[in-house]
């Protein structure tokens, strides 16, 4: 079995996956690094969940070496159970029980024995502002509440490496943020996270490196700031204070056309401090100030659009029934 790199969560060589005659994953190559926050945005059916669902040891691949947690996929199923823990798109909660059964129940599975449970449930509890409903049976709870207690079930046996399967999806702003949070202190602690999202600002928020899966294999893959300068369309935007000024302006960069409604300059930028400063200084040899300044950059919805030609509008990977296309061609094979 080759060594897992040491600074290495997850490695994927090679991975392939179909499913009948439909190809879902087509030589995937990833790349985990510890203690940080990956996440895979893909179009409709482009995979993501087949990737987790694989890594998790719930469905074989059909080719490709992985190594998870530092164990051989394959050969090491049980080692990398024990070592990982996912929360699915879906509440994987009982809504007859309570919240506290709910996480003894995930204590008694992982056998901590009766006082580390009371103890781990007791901790997962107060972390996860779950006290006060503690004794209610989860079908009261609302859905920022079920998904605080699927993640705090995924994290009983203090997992190092958690998939998190659009954790989000449904979710108000405000829970969303809140969920934001519990991911940031996971990570702050060690923890590495797994994160599919159909948000691509949750992704932009969170991950230290992204990747975009596209007709099964990365299209684009690194930190959210290098995959928007990827991206042409960036530029910074000059407001003047008088007529006077914005022609100075306008002669002394050059090749930009000026707005005389608003006053105002665009000048194509990356965004970068180096193409700032010069722009700057070419201002000040000219004796002009401008009142205002704003960068304008790509988001990653234009990096998306660019790399999948599918706007990000399309990209939750669930139908109506809340299925992964993959998942059906695999039900439909069985």
């Amino acid at each position: 079995m080759t060594a897992i790199p040491s600074d290495s969560a997850i490695t994927v060589a090679g991975l392939c996956k179909s499913f009948g005659e439909q190809t879902v994953l087509d030589g995937l190559d990833l790349d985990v690094q510890q203690g940080t926050v990956f996440s895979l945005l893909g179009p409709n059916g482009a995979g993501k969940t087949t990737v987790v669902r694989i890594l998790s040891t719930l469905i074989p691949a059909d080719a490709g070496q992985m190594q998870v947690a530092g164990h051989d996929l394959v050969q090491e199923p049980d080692a990398v159970r024990a070592a990982i823990g996912v929360t699915g798109q879906f509440s994987a909660v009982d809504g007859l029980l309570t919240g506290a059964e709910n996480l003894g129940l995930m204590a008694d599975l992982h056998h901590l024995g009766r006082a580390a449970g009371r103890r781990r449930v007791a901790e997962l509890l107060e972390r996860f502002d779950l006290v006060e409903a503690a004794s209610k049976p989860v079908s009261s709870y609302s859905g920022g509440m079920r998904r605080r207690l699927d993640l705090a079930m995924t994290l009983v046996a203090r997992p190092r490496l958690i998939f998190l399967d659009e954790p989000t999806t449904a979710l108000d702003p405000r829970s969303r943020h809140g969920m934001w949070a519990l991911i940031r202190e996971l990570v702050a602690e060690g923890v590495t996270v797994f994160l599919t999202t159909q948000y691509l600002d949750e992704a932009d928020e969170l991950a230290d490196r992204i990747a975009v899966l596209d007709h099964g294999r990365i299209v684009a893959e690194g930190t959210a700031t290098a995959l928007k300068r990827r991206i042409p369309g960036g530029h910074v935007r000059l407001q003047f204070a008088n007529p006077h000024s914005l022609d100075a302006a306008a002669d002394a960069l050059e090749s930009t056309t000026p707005d005389e409604e608003t006053l105002s300059l665009q000048i194509p930028a990356d965004g970068s401090v180096a193409s700032l400063r010069a722009l700057l200084d070419r201002l000040d040899r000219a004796q002009v100030e401008p009142v205002e300044l704003s960068i304008h950059t790509p988001d990653l919805d234009d990096v998306f659009f660019a790399v999948t030609g599918h706007s990000s509008a399309n990209q939750d990977s669930t139908d109506q029934r809340g299925t992964d296309p993959s998942e059906a061609a695999e039900v439909a094979n069985r």
